[in-house]
């Protein structure tokens, strides 16, 4: 029983083992051979070259959260949608019915939020 244990397991071991090396090397390796000289524009409020318009502390608008969560929302859907347009022709009936149900509720949630306004920016 432990000889096959150690038979089923020993590649994933030797996989974690190597993978904290070799993490371990690259941090290493990174931190070792970044250059740290400060300039001035690394030292400046923005990297960008750009100055703070207002004061940091300002408030975004929640539409700035609404449009990002609802990217993430139909970014997950293209993720879902790709494989099963790869492999529909291999799925039964009630795979493609449940994707279609998918893609209508997607449909609904688009049509509410644009309802709604939160797509707006006026």
């Amino acid at each position: 029983m432990s000889s096959l244990f150690i038979e089923e397991y020993s590649s994933i071991l030797v996989f974690g083992i190597f993978g904290a090396v070799l993490s371990l090397v690259i941090f290493y390796l990174s931190y070792g051979l970044a250059s740290t000289a400060p300039s001035t524009e690394k030292l400046s409020s923005y990297e960008c070259g750009f100055d703070p318009y207002e004061d940091a502390r300002n408030a975004f608008d929640v539409r700035f959260y609404l449009v990002a969560i609802l990217f993430l929302v139909f970014d997950l859907e293209a993720m879902f949608l790709f494989p099963w347009v790869v492999c529909i022709s291999n799925l039964p009936s009630t795979g493609f019915w449940a994707m279609i149900d998918f893609l209508v509720e997607l449909a609904v949630g688009l049509w509410y939020a644009w309802k709604v306004g939160a797509l707006d920016w006026a």
